[in-house]
């Protein structure tokens, strides 16, 4: 890994965008920028816009930061775009991007290396809601969005459903994928470089780990390291591991599953999805793990802008 001077290094921060969260992305920005800034590196914020190309010309950055989140940050075109630039950038590069980005393709793909995933459809929101796609209860996504943007879980007495898609803004032809809703706990890993980090339990103030959960302060509260069974703690970072290396992903990836320890369950471990751009918030899960493991802030984004580069 290249060790970078911080004085003599240009770092762009990407964020903002135009995805559904954008403002998510511009928390992220916010904090990174800082942490680059207090670590000595010169720092520039760019609210990204469709004139990205331009944005980048005249900031000519020796390193592009993406704090981007959702489509057109973390999907793979950004990332083409700072690849047909020689600009060098921190996390995935431009495959594995689109395919963690598609939680159908990506599940599919891993599925075939024995990662543990639950049957899932794809299907226009007309059928969710005249039909029931399959036995409840069921959940409710988009295909390509992360930060639990648009997830619904479906049960008996779910009538507010369509008003909670038509919220979504989607339209009855849209395509969203349903998958088995599978009980108990949410646990989450990230990989740094090649290194699972520990392992979080995420519990819900209210409800379930939607993006209310995620992003308000004191919306769940983080277990670290999580209180499981020590073979399934393993399995959790033996399972996030191989899907940061199966897929690709470089720099830092977080790996979200289902554990199901209810009473009279088989403790049934299930991976629901990779985010190659996890959220870099003051309340978000990567820098908290990175500090169990002894990291800050600053060495965390310090460690990413090293790692950078093309062909990803």
């Amino acid at each position: 890994m290249e060790l970078r001077d911080p004085e003599t290094t240009r770092v762009a921060v990407l964020m903002g965008g135009w995805s559904h969260e954008r403002e998510v992305s511009l928390s992220s920005g916010k904090a990174c920028a800082k942490a680059l800034d207090d670590a000595g590196f010169q720092v520039t914020m760019i609210d990204v816009q469709p004139n990205i190309i331009e944005q980048l010309t005249e900031a000519r950055p020796d390193v592009a930061f993406n704090a981007l989140h959702g489509k057109w940050g973390e999907d793979g075109r950004v990332q083409a775009i700072l690849e047909t630039l020689k600009i060098p950038y921190t996390h995935s590069g431009v495959l594995a991007s689109a395919l963690a980005m598609d939680k159908h393709l990506c599940k599919a793909a891993l599925s075939k290396m024995k990662m543990p995933v639950v049957d899932d459809m794809i299907v226009t929101v007309e059928e969710v809601l005249n039909t029931e796609v399959m036995p409840l209860p069921y959940v409710v996504k988009p295909v390509d969005d992360g930060s639990s943007v648009g997830v619904h879980i479906v049960d008996r007495g779910s009538n507010s459903l369509a008003d909670m898609l038509q919220a979504d803004g989607l339209s009855m032809d849209e395509r969203v994928m349903v998958e088995r809703f599978v009980p108990g706990r949410e646990l989450t890993c990230a990989v740094m470089g090649n290194v699972a980090l520990g392992v979080i339990d995420i519990v819900p103030k209210i409800g379930f780990y939607d993006y209310a959960a995620k992003y308000q302060a004191g919306g769940s509260e983080h277990i670290l390291p999580a209180d499981i069974p020590q073979h399934i703690y393993r399995r959790v970072q033996r399972l996030a591991l191989m899907a940061h290396m199966e897929i690709g992903c470089k720099g830092v990836s977080r790996s979200d599953f289902r554990y199901n320890d209810t009473e009279g369950s088989e403790g049934e471990l299930i991976f629901l999805e990779i985010n190659t751009q996890p959220g870099m918030t003051p309340t978000s899960l990567v820098p908290e793990m990175a500090a169990h493991a002894g990291h800050s802030f600053a060495q965390l984004v310090t460690w990413m802008v090293n790692d950078a580069g093309l062909d990803r």
